[in-house]
């Protein structure tokens, strides 16, 4: 059982080395404590009621029972790294990764090696190989988001007539009221490797009833 729970560790340990390697909201120790989490609930399973089954004919044994919360139940844990900024939602793989892992952590903890390394192999291609292909084929398409809050007298074209200026193409915009009547505006525009974004950030930042800017990769 100690050899099952530290090829948990090791295995989850990997694969959450990748998000902290990309600054995700849940990297190594949360995929560890998710693996092994999820190992000690399966060896729980099949282990843990040995003594009430050999002792009491009426007790029957079912290792599905305790596994299949687990997966249902691990996903709380992910919706918690699904962060929304107006219209962009970021942490949709990471929350993925997790309940994999916890998958992970399942197998490994049935006794099914091959199938964990194996696995584990295929989601560290599809964290590293496939995102790079995917920035490769959205290469030109790509855009950036800017989230500013400011008072509710600002008028609109004046941020419009910023990112005209700087030939800034606008693919979509939010706008939503938080608390003390400040609004939070969302701008997504195209990104374009000549536009310069700290001196258009700068720019807007001048703009009166501005309180805060920040851009969001």
């Amino acid at each position: 059982m100690m050899t099952r729970v530290l090829i948990a560790l090791v295995l989850s340990g990997i694969i959450g080395f990748e998000r902290e390697l990309n600054n995700h909201s849940a990297g190594f120790r949360t995929h560890i404590l998710v693996g092994v989490g999820a190992c000690l609930m399966m060896l729980l399973s099949l282990f843990g009621f040995e003594a009430f089954i050999e002792e009491y004919d009426n007790v029957r044994f079912d290792p599905a029972r305790i596994p299949s919360y687990v997966i249902s139940g691990i996903g709380f844990l992910g919706a918690g790294t699904i962060i929304v900024y107006g219209g962009t939602i970021r942490g949709l793989t990471t929350a993925a990764s997790i309940w994999t892992v916890a998958g992970l952590g399942l197998v490994v903890g049935a006794g099914m090696y091959g199938a964990a390394l194996f696995t584990t192999l295929i989601i560290l291609l599809s964290l590293v190989f496939l995102n790079n292909f995917e920035k490769l084929f959205t290469k030109g398409r790509s855009s950036n988001l800017i989230e500013i809050v400011a008072l509710p007298d600002l008028q609109i074209n004046e941020i419009v007539s910023v990112f005209e200026k700087f030939n800034s193409t606008i693919k979509k915009v939010e706008i939503s009221k938080s608390e003390h009547d400040v609004r939070n505006i969302f701008v997504k525009i195209e990104r374009k490797p000549d536009v310069e974004r700290i001196a258009l950030v700068e720019e807007i930042s001048k703009i009166d009833y501005v309180k805060n800017i920040s851009e969001l990769k």
